[in-house]
């Protein structure tokens, strides 16, 4: 039988309530996180509906369905895509840098994902489609090689490794899986991706490439999680990319192979740092810490009130701050400290039917991108402005 991992695991052990294991292990978080968190309310809404820290400022980017205007005054002939989802920020040799973001729409109304390409002094140069013909396109991650992987949120989902610049086609990694994909992130010291599910009862990956970089071949495995330690062993899955069967040509899903492997409620973002990959899941509001070296599980947030709710996508500021944007919510941008404890960053007023998606910063940290899904119905793609290695520490 599989394991739900609930709070019941989290705070029993063999049966018996172990209060002083629960709580250090809920409280204990990666020690890469610097400084306690001091962040204060953000101040009034701007001209472009945004709640900001003193000192920021903000611009619109692009709008779902429009073309992108370049800083010389000319507008892309790429009309930005609909339901901008996650995101993530490249650098360039000429010292500008390309925001990358997914499209979680059909492929019919051009699911996908795109780009816009910065000069180094922030002024945008291009827009253009890097990835299309696939559907909803939720989130993904970048890779320490360059690419961009785009995560295909569908019960027959890739991923496809994407060209940020769009000079080479993107292609679809089948050795990762054919479930609901939702996010990927890279541990560059052990050469290894872990992958998270969108499904109430979806399932933690880890794939190991047979020849790391390239993601052609390679081994995935799924998680269990001991109840009584925490620790996470992985289980190769036999059919990564199982073949259509029966009448229906349906196919057995990944997450109902390994029996006993631990299901997750509902996984989201995910993100590598300095030894530990973080990741939320939505059904319960948590954000996880595992130790990619030790594979000891944590709980690091773990609230279904309070500042932080609707969790989903997620990274880190160079200081290793975490930060998570909301799905619903009080539709913000929430940083985590080394306890747990949460502030807001940002917030999107006046858009309560939408999600904040695909937070990332420029190379130099000085410049944050982020999208309102649904804002003004076809989305909203952001750049907010200001000193954040200062204000997060």
């Amino acid at each position: 039988m599989s394991t739900l991992l609930t709070r019941r695991h989290v705070l029993m052990a063999g049966g018996h309530l172990a209060c002083g294991a629960a709580l250090s292990m809920a409280l204990q978080v990666s020690p890469s996180f610097a400084a306690p968190l001091r962040l204060e309310p953000p101040g009034p809404a701007d001209a472009n509906g945004l709640r900001l820290p003193s000192g920021f400022r903000s611009r619109v980017i692009a709008r779902g369905g429009s073309p992108v205007t370049l800083g010389d005054g000319r507008v892309s002939t790429y009309r930005w895509h609909f339901a901008a989802d996650g995101g993530a920020v490249f650098a360039q040799p000429d010292g500008g840098w390309i925001y990358v973001s997914n499209s979680e729409a059909s492929a019919r109304a051009g699911g996908g994902a795109g780009a816009v390409r910065f000069a180094k002094d922030g002024s945008i140069l291009a827009a253009y489609r890097i990835l299309g013909g696939t559907n909803l396109n939720c989130a993904g991650g970048p890779t320490p090689w360059g690419t961009w992987l785009s995560c295909e949120e569908t019960s027959d989902g890739y991923v496809h490794e994407c060209d940020p610049t769009g000079a080479a086609p993107a292609q679809v990694r089948r050795a990762l899986g054919a479930f609901t994909h939702e996010a990927v992130a890279v541990d560059p010291q052990r050469r290894q991706l872990y992958l998270t599910e969108d499904r109430p009862d979806g399932c933690l990956y880890r794939f190991t490439p047979a020849s790391y970089p390239s993601l052609a071949a390679g081994i995935l495995e799924v998680a269990t999680v001991a109840a009584r330690s925490s620790r996470v062993s992985w289980t190769p899955v036999r059919q990564p990319d199982p073949p259509a069967s029966g009448f229906f040509g349906e196919r057995q899903p990944t997450r109902n192979q390994i029996p006993g492997a631990t299901h997750f409620r509902g996984g989201e973002g995910i993100w590598y740092h300095a030894g530990t990959v973080f990741f939320t899941t939505k059904g319960d509001n948590r954000v996880w810490a595992l130790d990619a070296e030790s594979q000891v599980l944590r709980v690091v947030y773990d609230s279904a009130t309070g500042v932080l709710r609707g969790v989903d996508n997620i990274v880190t500021s160079a200081s290793g701050k975490l930060l998570v944007a909301e799905d619903g919510g009080d539709m913000q941008l929430v940083a985590l400290d080394q306890e747990g404890n949460a502030a807001p960053l940002l917030q999107i007023e006046g858009q309560d039917n939408s999600e904040l998606t695909g937070p990332a910063f420029s190379p130099a940290g000085d410049r944050l991108y982020f999208s309102s899904q649904r804002g003004e119905r076809v989305g909203i793609t952001y750049e907010v402005i200001g000193p954040f290695a200062e204000l997060l520490g």
